[in-house]
């Protein structure tokens, strides 16, 4: 069976024509050469046959500069798995009789995106249908790409990219208009002025979960006491059973507006855990403002500027911009990170697509009580923040308030591929329950029988 080079959808319906007898198309994602494993098509093919699924993928090897192979596992296609950077390898074998009917009625312009369509495509073929991934490692093709996990974590928000992430983002709104999974009632929002604040609480607190970060957690620290409000805050610190001398650090800082939850371990939590600690307790504000343990905020109005625009919108969250910076606060690619993919028309859907939010991140503390993080150390905020934005307003703040530290001690620095892969599943798992959820309320509450619009602009 000859490899086909994927170039857009046109091109690969014309393909599939010129071979009317073929049941299935092997199209290549990359321009790097496919070696196949003896009777790879055939094991293809033969899963394929055998659960009549619309696309099949498979485990593949890289071919590394000196010759050795590196395995690359992948992690299963679920319904959630509708960011665009979806790893599906570079070989993938289509059922030809299922792109014909989902690229039907296909817009010519989605040729003309920058993926060639397709990630249009393959959100098309999900729906009704199943995607199989053969664990099996049935090719090789050179490796290119050497960076550790850390260095590539922000390549699907790297602002040289906007164009290509307009087109995702319209691909995307029309796959959840298809499904019936887009949010289009109007968020609800809080009337704070009108709530008055109960006797003795502060306003805000800064919760720094934390677990053996010595050399961080003091710059940590002095960042959150060093911030100017015109209004009450405390810092919540819950180390985590830290063995290393953080939890000394900690114990020699005289500030009264200073509280430290102090865990023996035992209670086997994770970031998501440590945070519903602070959030739980009886010293935690109205609002509760993240900061990592070995990040800063980027000025001393931070945290008065998180809390203005609370107030400026009834928000349930508010989350702004931060910039990438080596241990020593000298900026690194891509720079800011401010998420301009957000928008208030079309954020909590788009949102779906990413794998962030942003930072820092800050919640109105009395809602995600009712919430709680999961008790997980990856992907707790993206949970909390996929929620919240099911129902409740959001606001963005685009300028930089945070300086996110890249170093070796980053507990995401240089991941192995099956780290990286339970991150990107549980994530997906994220996405998927959120997505069911959606759709549930979207066919209890509302009916969306409006016309889509053509592009986002006429929203």
């Amino acid at each position: 069976m000859k490899i086909h080079r994927f170039k857009n959808i046109e091109a690969l319906r014309e393909e599939i024509f010129r071979s009317p007898l073929e049941q299935y198309i092997l199209v290549s994602l990359t321009d790097r050469e496919i070696v196949l494993q003896p009777h790879a098509v055939r094991r293809m093919r033969q899963v394929g046959e055998d659960t009549d699924v619309s696309l099949v993928y498979t485990w593949y090897r890289e071919i590394n500069d000196d010759g050795s192979l590196l395995d690359h596992p992948l992690i299963t296609y679920t319904p959630g798995s509708v960011r665009d950077d979806f790893d599906f390898g570079g070989l993938v074998m289509l059922n030809a009789a299922d792109v014909l009917s989902a690229t039907e009625d296909f817009e010519p312009d989605e040729s003309e995106y920058m993926d060639g369509g397709w990630y249009s495509l393959r959100l098309r073929l999900s729906q009704g249908r199943f995607f199989q991934m053969v664990p099996e490692y049935l090719y090789s093709m050179k490796r290119v790409d050497y960076r550790k996990s850390g260095e590539k974590q922000h390549d699907y928000v790297d602002p040289r990219n906007i164009h290509y992430q307009a087109e995702m983002e319209e691909a995307l709104y029309q796959h959840l208009f298809e499904i019936d999974a887009l949010v289009s009632e109007e968020p609800e929002t809080f009337d704070y002025d009108s709530m008055p604040l109960e006797d003795g609480r502060a306003t805000a607190s800064v919760v720094i979960p934390v677990r053996n970060r010595v050399s961080t957690i003091s710059d940590a620290v002095n960042s959150a006491l060093s911030q100017l409000t015109d209004f009450e805050f405390n810092v919540i610190v819950v180390d985590n059973a830290s063995t290393d001398g953080t939890r000394e650090k900690l114990l020699a800082i005289d500030d009264p507006r200073l509280h430290l939850i102090l865990l023996d371990g035992s209670e086997g939590l994770g970031i998501g855990g440590c945070w519903n600690c602070a959030l739980l307790d009886e010293k935690c504000g109205r609002f509760a403002v993240q900061l990592d343990s070995d990040d800063i905020y980027a000025n001393e109005q931070t945290l008065q500027t998180m809390i203005d625009k609370f107030r400026e919108g009834g928000y349930a969250a508010v989350i702004g911009s931060y910039f990438m910076t080596d241990f020593n606060l000298r900026p690194i690619p891509p720079g800011l990170i401010d998420h301009r993919e957000w928008t208030d028309t079309n954020g909590p859907n788009n949102a779906l697509r990413i794998n962030g939010f942003g930072a820092p991140r800050a919640f109105y503390t009395d809602l995600v009580r009712q919430i709680l993080f999961p008790n997980v150390s990856y992907g707790e905020d993206y949970a909390m923040c996929l929620r919240l934005s099911r129902n409740y307003k959001i606001g963005r703040i685009f300028d930089g308030l945070y300086y996110c530290r890249r170093w070796e001690g980053n507990s995401d620095a240089a991941l192995p591929i099956e780290a990286v892969n339970r991150h990107n599943a549980y994530k997906d798992f994220l996405r998927t329950s959120e997505i069911v959820a959606r759709v549930r309320y979207n066919r209890e509450h509302t009916a969306l029988d409006q016309p889509l619009p053509d592009t986002l602009d006429e929203e």
